[in-house]
């Protein structure tokens, strides 16, 4: 049995201010090994790594574009992390040739099997990426976590802002939660909850044939969404650059207010 799988599931937006909005899509992930990918993809007709494919992997959608290992590494480095283990990411696959991953999560382990840390890599619709490397708590399980904002993500938020991961590693099921608060008030939510399927070339095709334009259905929904704000009259924030133009600046903020658990409703 193969530690890669699909994991279907909802994706689910709760904004709480300065209006309420929320949206809720129906969507699929493979968390793949990087151990793994080039035997799975040798022995599937669907799946393809570094090459078209129905679904594909493509290094250079991930990372720097390179050994993605080595990437790891050298993040998981930078903050004294040691994980010389399995490095699996959690990310949507390429459908047709096209895909926008908003958030890809990488499950880092050491050499005995552990979860050491992990990486939160975001893309944003300026095509740039940044990664948040925080490390697991022992014992595994449920992981909580939080950093101050240092990426540009939404015109609908600003950088003074703070996220709280929870976290349910890959197993049967998987959770992704992100609590995010402005000027240390909760303003949304975001949730990724799914159930785990084999990697395999049937079940490939039967999610194919539930989400076959789903990475399209990304895109669009992250405008159809942002339009829906923008009549809601939702306060915009300019982009000011990248984080290695900004470097020195004031902005992104490092430690902005702390996050309060947001209210039940």
């Amino acid at each position: 049995m193969t530690a890669s799988a699909i994991y279907q599931g909802f994706v689910t937006h709760r904004r709480i201010r300065p209006v309420r909005h929320a949206f809720r899509y129906r969507v699929f992930s493979l968390l793949l090994d990087l151990d793994e990918i080039d035997a799975l993809a040798a022995r599937s007709r669907l799946f393809k790594r570094n090459r078209r494919g129905i679904l594909s992997f493509r290094d250079r959608d991930h990372g720097d574009g390179g050994d993605l290992r080595a990437w790891a590494g050298t993040q998981l480095a930078r903050h004294g992390i040691v994980a010389d283990g399995a490095i699996r990411v959690l990310c949507y696959p390429r459908l047709f040739g096209y895909v926008f991953n908003p958030l890809s999560v990488w499950f880092c382990h050491d050499a005995g099997g552990a979860l050491a840390a992990m990486i939160y890599e975001v893309h944003n619709t300026f095509d740039e990426r940044h990664a948040y490397v925080l490390p697991a708590a022992a014992g595994g399980g449920l992981q909580q976590q939080e950093c101050g904002k240092a990426f540009y993500v939404s015109p609908f938020l600003s950088m003074d802002c703070r996220y709280s991961f929870r976290i349910r590693p890959p197993g049967e099921e998987v959770l992704i939660a992100i609590d995010e608060c402005e000027a240390g008030m909760p303003v949304l939510n975001a949730v990724f909850a799914g159930k785990r399927r084999p990697l395999t070339d049937a079940q490939l095709a039967l999610a194919l044939v539930r989400h076959p334009l789903m990475t399209l259905k990304v895109a669009a929904a992250i405008r159809f969404e942002a339009l829906r704000l923008w009549l809601k009259r939702v306060p915009r924030h300019a982009h000011l650059g990248s984080p290695a133009k900004l470097e020195g600046q004031a902005w992104p903020m490092t430690d902005p207010a702390p996050c309060p658990p947001p209210p039940i409703s």
